[in-house]
């Protein structure tokens, strides 16, 4: 189930710049369909019992493809880790760190045949991966640095509503995960509908409502 729905996921970008490429060129779903391979391929259990798999992956092309890819990298690389994101939750698999693919140049490769370099990368802290989906489909990855709210410019997660404090709440790591903290905003921080007061922890799946703003807590 994980792999065809990260498949049907590949072939909603697909649909409209690359179908238009030479018939001979590496498909997305291939680098795809291999990506989710290592992932299965390299897993290991850690000392609480959870399935890690790598969250590092490099993509290596010859120049020819990656010259190829060059108008759709940006969305061609984040709809791989997007896909690697939900493959990891239906598999019930989990990241140490945030979710990185990134294409590389290999002048030994011929046209047509690539490989992938997948790697086990920590987290700042330890915490593994952590990141909020905004209600655009965003993500904001969390890490070592605080991740603000407000209506400031300044602010990581700038939100233009009236309900919104100017400072309105943080997302920081705790001891042992990240937790949201509110800044005494004057409509509060909910998760999942119930005020917060003070700081709480995050825990997968959460949803976190600053005024009329949801966004998803994702722990993977």
């Amino acid at each position: 189930m994980g792999l065809q729905s990260m498949e049907r996921r590949l072939e909603r970008m697909v649909e409209g710049v690359f179908t238009r490429r030479n018939r001979g060129s590496i498909r997305p779903i291939e680098l795809g369909r291999r990506l989710v391979r290592e992932m299965d391929d390299n897993r290991n259990v850690d000392v609480k019992g959870r399935r890690i798999v790598p969250n590092d992956f490099t993509v290596l092309l010859s120049a020819t493809d990656h010259n190829g890819f060059s108008d759709i990298e940006e969305a061609l690389t984040t709809e791989l880790a997007e896909a690697a994101r939900e493959y990891a939750r239906e598999e019930s698999y989990h990241f140490m760190g945030p979710v990185v693919v990134r294409l590389m140049v290999d002048n030994d490769l011929k046209t047509g045949r690539f490989g992938i370099i997948a790697q086990l990368k920590q987290a700042a802290g330890g915490l593994g991966a952590g990141s909020l989906v905004l209600p655009s489909g965003e993500r904001v990855i969390l890490g070592e640095h605080v991740c603000t709210v407000g209506r400031l410019p300044d602010c990581t997660i700038l939100i233009n509503d009236t309900n919104v404090s100017r400072n309105h709440a943080e997302i920081r790591t705790g001891t042992n995960a990240y937790v949201a903290v509110d800044l005494g905003s004057t409509n509060g921080t909910m998760i999942n509908g119930t005020r917060i007061v003070g700081e709480q922890r995050l825990n997968d799946g959460d949803i976190v409502s600053f005024g009329s703003t949801h966004v998803r807590f994702e722990a993977s």
